[in-house]
């Protein structure tokens, strides 16, 4: 099971704060915004636009948009724009309306669609950030919600850097009538979907006057989620307080310094947490989590990113 947990030693921390307790200060610096990307800009002017609205120094995107695409556009702000890396490799789902271009039977329609589940082959566009060469991309799901004449609107949950315009042609060419994409809208990117706390740009906006304006953070805190959030698809283990110190210094993480982990592969990203769930790291498994837990020595986790502030001797306990 990817997500039982292990414990080698039960312990309750006392560092740090749970993220829902920061300051409001602390999450603008320190969180993530789940914008409603609108038709037009393009999404690294959404992130801009995002930077200058909560007056930081950095934001950043989770995956591009083009610019006539609309939806679910994770900003990670201030000191967690190194987390959306790793929203980059998260699944992402889609809402289509594709146009045909000759008439097909519905059932055909359906039927072809179930050749696209799975694995399939992907020649990315022209006009794309990438070299065009064919690779492959999973289709985890496609569902057909409605179709009206010509008009196909469904559902699709892929692998990162699936291309859907492209999807549109290839399944129009098997359909043997032509087909291209009319309207795309991103309903998931990662943990982040519609339905959580989705915000726009405007409300964004007002949300941060009512806190300068009026010393009131109801709103912003709405807005704002902690960057934890975006971990919920990366495996886990947690320190104890002692550990936090050596592992914001980058010191590789020894089998001694864990309290907890899930049962993560070795060589899989893993997230370094603190007993009150804050991340402290990301660090790549020099074992699994099995041969970490019948383990009391070696090292565990070699760390690749840390995102706490380094702990220096002199303010610990």
């Amino acid at each position: 099971m990817d997500n039982q947990i292990f414990t080698k030693k039960e312990a309750i921390g006392t560092f740090g704060k749970l993220p829902e307790e920061r300051t409001t200060e602390e999450m603008i610096h320190y969180g993530i915004v789940n914008i409603d990307k609108p038709k037009g800009p393009t999404s690294h002017q959404t992130s801009d636009y995002v930077k200058k609205i909560l007056h930081i120094d950095k934001a950043g995107h989770s995956g591009t948009l083009d610019p006539q695409v609309s939806g679910v556009q994770p900003v990670a702000l201030g000191k967690a724009t190194r987390i959306v890396q790793f929203l980059l490799t998260a699944p992402k789902e889609y809402v289509c309306v594709m146009h045909l271009h000759k008439d097909v039977e519905e059932a055909k329609v359906h039927e072809i669609v179930k050749q696209f589940i799975g694995k399939i082959k992907q020649l990315p566009p022209v006009k794309s950030a990438i070299k065009r060469q064919l690779r492959e991309r999973e289709i985890y799901e496609f569902e057909i919600l409605e179709i009206e004449g010509r008009e196909v609107l469904f559902r699709v949950r892929c692998q990162a850097g699936t291309y859907i315009r492209k999807l549109c042609h290839d399944l129009g060419q098997a359909l043997g009538a032509g087909a291209h994409m009319v309207e795309l809208r991103r309903t998931q990117a990662g943990p982040f979907t519609e339905k959580d706390n989705l915000i726009t740009l405007n409300d964004l906006d007002d949300a941060i006057h009512f806190y300068r304006d009026e010393n009131n953070d109801t709103f912003l805190r709405h807005c704002i989620q902690p960057m934890e959030k975006a971990l919920k698809h990366i495996s886990k283990c947690w320190i104890f307080d002692t550990t936090i110190q050596s592992v914001t210094h980058g010191r590789a993480l020894a089998i001694p310094g864990i309290s907890k982990l899930e049962n993560f592969r070795k060589g899989e990203t893993v997230a370094i947490m603190t007993l009150k769930d804050e991340l402290v790291a990301i660090g790549e498994a020099m074992m699994s989590g099995v041969e970490i837990n019948t383990k009391d020595r070696g090292i565990a986790l070699k760390i690749s990113k840390v995102f706490m502030d380094a702990i220096e001797k002199k303010k610990e306990e």
